[in-house]
């Protein structure tokens, strides 16, 4: 009989779910514990079955990642998740971008065939199904990370529109009206439903308070540059949304460098809460996302899918964001659920 989860358990002295847990990336599991875990596993030369029967075609053992960029603390955090479940699965990764391209993403997805097993896209492309058809092979299991794509493809993803809602009341709740936000790119969907929730939530408390909108690309550069417009205004907002942490650290530089405070003459929040936000001063204002449990997600979905026959939808609602305040927004500190 060959080796089962239940000998790893006892060679690692923990339980099997614990086993399960560590093996699936799960994040409720202490590092030492996982390590140890996976030392077992691997010692013993142990398989997990699910890993073996979901890529039933499997040649490689190999999955392929494509994201739009592999700069910046987001993507960081996506690898970290997809890498944590991959060596759980004795799996390896070929990772590439298309820095924002869609010719270019069509040559990275094309360059994957025949040397994965199974692929992992973030893409803004995917709403037109051809894209998908003349890139990637119908037979390779497929999963998207955050993308709305067609409804045949398995999605794992962020509710954004909600997040944002939760963000805008907490602003109106602090006592600002003049919100101005700061936007993604045109063609990304994480962009659109965060100025999505924006608009719904500045409406739904008062339909007379204008909107505000400034273009941005999720760098710290057009924050930046969304900042310095601020400061050009006659009349300035009291606070600002941006749609992701980056391009909030950028705008508050730039309202720093030209005498605005923050939160004092205006408040500045973000999105996404990536490492960096909460050591910024001010420390920043956010929405939560697990990224990393978003990578890991992902993976498990393209390792574990369906039984054959059955077809995996995409879920109505994501990953759900938790507001964190910090002091960026003048409103002290606490943690609570969007809802």
């Amino acid at each position: 009989m060959g080796v089962t989860i239940k000998d790893v358990a006892k060679a690692a002295s923990v339980s099997v779910a614990t086993v399960s847990r560590a093996l699936n990336g799960h994040q409720n599991v202490a590092e030492a514990v996982r390590q140890r875990v996976l030392d077992a596993a691997s010692a013993l030369r142990y398989s997990p079955h699910h890993a073996a029967r979901s890529l039933s075609s499997r040649r490689t053992q190999t999955v392929g990642v494509v994201l739009p960029d592999l700069h910046g603390e987001f993507f960081s955090e996506l690898m970290r998740g997809i890498d944590q479940v991959a060596r759980a699965h004795g799996l390896h990764l070929l990772v590439s971008s298309y820095h924002g391209n869609p010719v270019e993403q069509g040559a990275a997805l094309r360059a994957m065939r025949g040397r994965v097993d199974g692929l992992l896209l973030l893409s803004p492309y995917v709403h037109d199904a051809d894209f998908l058809t003349s890139n990637v092979d119908d037979s390779l299991p497929l999963v998207l990370m955050n993308s709305a794509g067609p409804v045949e493809r398995p999605s794992i993803g962020i509710d954004n529109y909600t997040g944002a809602r939760a963000m805008v009341r907490h602003l109106v709740a602090l006592g600002h009206r003049r919100i101005a936000f700061i936007g993604g790119p045109v063609d990304n969907d994480d962009a659109r439903e965060r100025l999505r929730g924006y608009r719904d939530a500045l409406d739904a408390a008062d339909p007379a308070l204008a909107l505000w909108e400034l273009p941005g690309e999720f760098d710290e550069a057009s924050g930046h540059r969304a900042g310095q417009a601020l400061l050009s205004m006659d009349e300035r907002p009291d606070a600002v949304f941006a749609a992701n942490d980056t391009m909030a650290i950028g705008c508050i530089y730039a309202l720093r460098r030209g005498g605005v405070r923050t939160p004092d003459d205006i408040a500045v929040v973000g999105f996404d809460d990536i490492p960096l936000a909460r050591y910024v001063h001010p420390s920043l204002t956010t929405m939560r996302v697990d990224i990393a449990e978003l990578g890991a997600r992902a993976l498990r979905a393209l390792l574990d899918p369906p039984a054959t026959g059955t077809q995996m939808p995409v879920p109505s609602k994501g990953l759900q964001p938790v507001l964190v305040v910090r002091e960026s927004c003048g409103g002290g500190g606490m943690r609570t659920p969007a809802d």
